[in-house]
């Protein structure tokens, strides 16, 4: 029997340039990260890793960033329903500005938001007076983080709305079924390992967001202060070790999270017989 031709090389050839690829752009900087880290010793890592400080600022990333994947995943799946079901004058405008988080500089985010929602911006001077800040609280950084992470979800979830065939709701809708069961029982079951997926990403890159956030969070220690703000601080202050180590903790916990949300992607795919996102 003759071997089938294949356009790339061989599994063996490109398997090796896959993982040679993977080792010098991603396992061996991880593994420096990690020995950096070692090197204060275990005294000097409990020390660091029992900070008040650093605590807050782990505490205050992971939940900002947590909280806005999930407000992603709402709006983002009702965003990309409405560019993918209903046409109407502008949808090619706003379209394209789902994608202006990925293009515009964060820091520029990060300015814009701020001069939007400080005591004196333009809608921040009106939440001032019942009691409502913005800037340089928790909801600010929460906000900038939904700003930069609302495209993830949107062009996860966008392509399987597209796939998703009407006929589908319509033989539903024909057998007797409610709106309600039709997506609770048709809809969201074949979109929930995208939505996942979306969820996983935003939620990613709001743990590591530094530049839209920094200037929106006042960086007000035990209150405001970001874990990304806590690394470059220590970098500054040339404590590479301390630098490294709360890195350590942020991939760690981040990979936990992200390796259990997969697990569940690869269930939900399964369970809907669709190849996940």
């Amino acid at each position: 029997m003759s071997q089938r031709s294949r356009v790339l090389p061989g599994f063996g050839l490109s398997l090796g340039f896959t993982l040679a690829y993977l080792s010098l752009i991603v396992l061996i900087p991880l593994s420096a990260v990690f020995i950096k880290s070692f090197g204060i010793g275990w005294d000097g890592l409990w020390e660091i890793l029992t900070s008040e400080r650093i605590i807050k600022s782990l505490q205050l990333s992971f939940s900002a960033a947590l909280i806005a994947a999930v407000i992603n995943v709402v709006f983002g799946l009702l965003l990309a329903w409405c560019l993918v079901r209903y046409s109407f004058p502008g949808k090619r405008i706003i379209d394209a500005l789902v994608d202006l988080p990925f293009a515009l500089p964060t820091a520029v985010a990060g300015i814009a938001l701020t001069s939007l929602y400080a005591p004196t911006g333009w809608i921040g001077q009106y939440l001032e007076p019942i009691g409502i800040q913005v800037a340089y609280t928790p909801i600010g950084i929460t906000l900038a983080l939904i700003f930069i992470g609302i495209p993830f979800v949107v062009r996860t979830v966008q392509p399987v709305l597209s796939d998703l065939e009407t006929e589908l709701e319509e033989a539903a809708a024909a057998l007797g079924a409610n709106r309600f069961q039709i997506v609770t029982k048709i809809i969201l079951p074949i979109l929930f390992p995208a939505l996942l997926t979306g969820f996983a990403l935003a939620f990613a890159r709001g743990v590591g967001e530094y530049g839209s956030v920094i200037f929106i969070a006042g960086n007000q220690p035990y209150k405001t202060e970001i874990a990304p703000l806590m690394i470059i601080s220590r970098l500054e202050e040339y404590d590479y070790a301390g630098a490294t180590t709360i890195a350590v903790v942020m991939l760690l916990i981040s990979f936990a999270i992200l390796f259990l949300i997969n697990l569940l992607q690869a269930w939900a795919s399964r369970r809907t017989g669709r190849t996940a996102q």
